[in-house]
């Protein structure tokens, strides 16, 4: 096979996937049409319509753009099935049934960010760094019934710093992302649409434990005081700086507010008692149950983030603070 003889048709929404659509476009791929998200509305009564940074970048190349509502709309298939692709590549999308992945010669790939069959769900490089690990990476696969778990073409692996956030993990995954796209092509191509791929099951020992990945909701990210040190501090790094680890603040007059907290370092084995607040070298610490954490980055609701050291220029009395 040639690679002009792959008609591709692309699958991503966010700024993830941009960078591995623009790295077909820029290897001369033939993208022939691009599908994602209908544009969101934004802005205070809604009434802004925000285009998806996969449309932004695909109308920017001129490529048709696809926007259903629904996977299964007959007159989505239909349009869909007019472009006559024989590959499918995903990033970043959503659940595909079975007459869309299917639909092309060659399959659908995907490109998940995380090692699989460890982290399959929805945000994979969120939980990757709340759990701790110092080793991640991206994973193409084919599609097939269920969520992330079809046969594997191509597996990278990522290094996580143990001060790294999301930020890092996930701008250095992008970029590994469209990097693993790219040689699963060339793979495709050298097996006349038919790489080697391996089942899921072969690369779990029996006595490793599955890590899942489900999305992340607001009550997901509140920060329990409870857990040991480590455990705090890798889960507020693996919110931040989206959507961020948050906590109830109440004042010594009683008034309730919200902290997203974004960055904190360990400056403590020992604790007071989980969720107790503190001063150290004059800045704001709370208690974990095993340790203390400095607050490096933090806001409150309804102002600007800012570093913990400005915080402690309007709140001074920061230990009088009761955590909950």
């Amino acid at each position: 096979m040639k690679k002009e003889d792959l008609r591709i048709v692309f699958m991503g929404t966010p700024e993830f996937a941009v960078e591995t659509l623009k790295a077909l476009v820029e290897n001369n791929y033939n993208v022939v049409a691009v599908v994602t998200q209908p544009d969101k509305p934004v802005g205070r009564h809604g009434s802004v319509l925000q285009p998806p940074a996969v449309k932004q970048y695909a109308l920017e190349q001129g490529l048709p753009v696809l926007q259903p509502e629904k996977m299964k709309d007959p007159a989505f298939v239909e349009a869909l099935r007019s472009y006559d692709a024989n590959l499918q590549v995903v990033v970043a999308f959503r659940m595909l049934p079975e007459v869309v992945w299917a639909m092309p010669e060659y399959g659908t790939f995907n490109v998940h960010a995380a090692l699989l069959p460890q982290y399959r769900g929805a945000a994979p490089i969120n939980w990757a760094v709340i759990n701790g690990e110092t080793q991640t990476g991206v994973t193409t696969f084919f599609l097939d019934h269920d969520i992330d778990t079809g046969r594997i073409i191509m597996q990278k692996p990522f290094a996580i710093p143990d001060d790294a956030d999301v930020e890092y993990v996930y701008d250095g995954l992008m970029y590994l992302g469209a990097e693993i796209c790219l040689e699963t092509l060339e793979r495709i191509i050298a097996a006349d649409g038919h790489p080697e791929s391996i089942p899921q099951e072969q690369l779990l020992a029996s006595t490793d434990e599955l890590h899942h990945a489900p999305k992340i909701f607001k009550e997901t990210c509140e920060i329990n005081w409870n857990q040991p040190v480590k455990g705090v501090y890798d889960f507020i790094r693996g919110l931040s700086p989206y959507p961020g680890a948050w906590t109830t603040l109440f004042a010594p007059d009683g008034k309730e507010t919200v902290l997203k907290i974004y960055k904190t370092s360990i400056v403590s084995t020992g604790s007071k008692g989980a969720g107790k607040t503190a001063i150290v070298d004059k800045m704001p610490c709370i208690c974990a149950g095993d340790g203390m954490l400095r607050l490096e980055e933090l806001q409150l609701a309804g102002k600007k983030r800012m570093s913990g050291r400005d915080f402690m220029n309007g709140n001074k009395n920061f230990e009088n603070y009761i955590i909950k």
